[in-house]
């Protein structure tokens, strides 16, 4: 079996050359992750048009998600060498954006004296430095090393988001959106997301036509306002490095399975990201707890799993892509194909909102169990917008999914959805039969299906209005 689960690997300084860059594709990468947070906008937009150059070359559709900073808050530069803070040292934090010292961290937050209070665990980075608020002395805040380590260049500081006077997007989250979305960027991913409107703030065109938003979940009021967000946005990520910072630990699991099933069953996308593979920044291979982390998600039905570090500075992005790959390929071989879709029905949670998603709902609840009962050699999905496409994964079949489609920026936003294999079906005229006949050559074609073959063929015959999938038929390959 073909691997199913989806990899974003993020480009930075050590992934953004066209050798690198083929490297990872050939590895397994389907997205390209643009992280926002540390480059020019100048330095992101050429590393998106070489993205697309050597995606091009190798003729792969390859995603690329733009990642907003959001409203982080971040303290002054450290020193060159970085600082070690030891357990049980004491410092203090002071509002400003100047250089920090052993002795005094600069933070970049004008509420930082009024919205941090005694008692308050906080965190720098991805959580391998915690500290302990102490009570506010005059103009800066002493604080006690839980647990130390090293800090270098401007981490983040988690501060608890219900306190947090910050609001998403930023004025610069919009300035860097408008630039993407003028680039043609297939996803953009907004930070800190904490209730539906947050997205609508956006302002984009809803995909194909604009990219798809995927809503970060990393705070307790995304938790809380999670169904509306869900239902607001493309396609989600569960960012366990905020989260596990909101939540006690001991949650964070349990939290990854509930945002992991309620977005599936809806037909979201969802992303398991942070600390997955973050051993091999600087080792040739992961912990073993890293690699049952990456087989876990997958288990838990994730869409994609993402490397960040891994890829954007580790010593050998190549090597962890590969890695990834092989061990979320073992896992969809393990990954529960037939209970999921009873599970999924148990729920009552399938996305009919409206008529026509209530018709795609039942035309592709029924291709996917007969896909089953025939053990069909593919589902071949014919969709402008993808919406059948991500319909139909939600079930997770055994059968590969096929997704045909005449908008490019579809072919890419589709990367991201379990199982599917994208193709741009570049002219829509014409029937339902002659559609599939064209759908079904460039199928063999490809060597994705053989003559002979049953095959799951879901799309619309253009008898409603809008775009409705409305035929299931089971065609044998010529």
């Amino acid at each position: 079996m073909a691997r199913r689960t989806k990899i974003i690997a993020t480009i930075g300084p050590a992934s953004d050359s066209e050798s690198v860059l083929k490297g990872l594709i050939n590895a397994g990468m389907d997205i390209a992750r643009i992280n926002l947070s540390h480059e020019s906008l100048d330095l992101a937009l050429d590393r998106f048009h070489r993205i697309r150059k050597v995606a091009a070359e190798l003729g792969r559709p390859v995603g690329i998600l733009a990642d907003l900073p959001g409203p982080k808050v971040r303290v002054g530069h450290m020193p060159e060498s970085g600082i070690i803070l030891a357990d049980g040292a004491s410092l203090s934090l002071v509002p400003g954006n100047d250089a920090s010292s052993e002795s005094i961290i600069q933070v970049d937050y004008e509420d930082l004296l009024t919205d941090v209070q005694e008692g308050d665990l906080l965190v720098f980075g991805d959580g391998a430095v915690q500290v302990r608020a102490l009570a506010r002395v005059g103009d800066m805040i002493p604080i006690r090393v839980v647990h130390g380590g090293r800090l270098s260049g401007r981490p983040g500081l988690h501060i608890p988001s219900e306190r947090l006077r910050l609001t998403t997007p930023t004025d610069e989250d919009l300035r860097l959106a408008e630039a993407f979305v003028e680039a043609g960027t297939d996803m953009i991913a907004l930070s800190f997301v904490r209730t539906a409107a947050d997205i609508h703030r956006l302002k984009v065109d809803p995909s194909p036509a604009g990219p798809m938003v995927v809503a970060k979940i990393e705070t307790r009021h995304a938790v809380e306002n999670l169904d509306a967000i869900v239902e607001a946005s493309g396609a989600v990520m569960v960012a366990r490095g905020d989260l596990g910072s909101e939540f006690p630990i001991e949650e964070l699991p349990h939290l990854q399975k509930e945002i992991i099933r309620r977005c599936i069953a809806v037909g979201r996308p969802v992303i398991t990201a942070t600390q997955m593979l973050e051993s091999m920044i600087d080792a040739p291979t992961p912990t073993r707890a890293e690699a049952s982390d990456v087989a876990n998600a997958v288990f838990d039905g994730s869409s994609t799993v993402m490397l960040s570090g891994e890829t954007a500075i580790g010593v050998d992005p190549v090597n962890v892509v590969s890695v990834m790959a092989r061990i979320a390929e073992r896992a969809d071989e393990e990954f529960d194909y037939d209970a999921w879709p009873q599970w999924l029905a148990t729920l009552h949670r399938l996305p009919a909102s409206d008529v026509e998603s209530a018709i795609t709902n039942a035309m592709t609840s029924a291709g996917q169990r007969a896909s089953s009962e025939i053990n069909a050699a593919a589902i071949i999905c014919i969709s402008r917008s993808g919406f059948t496409v991500r319909s139909v994964a939600r079930f997770r079949p055994r059968a590969k999914i096929l997704g045909f489609t005449p908008d490019p920026r579809t072919v890419t936003q589709l990367s991201m959805s379990w199982g599917t294999t994208p193709y741009l079906l570049e002219n829509m005229s014409g029937n339902s039969d002659e559609l599939t006949v064209r759908a079904l050559a460039m199928a063999v074609e490809a060597g994705e299906v053989s003559s002979g073959d049953l095959v799951v063929v879901i799309g619309g015959s253009g008898f409603f209005k809008g775009r409705v999938t409305d035929t299931v038929r089971i065609v044998q390959v010529p």
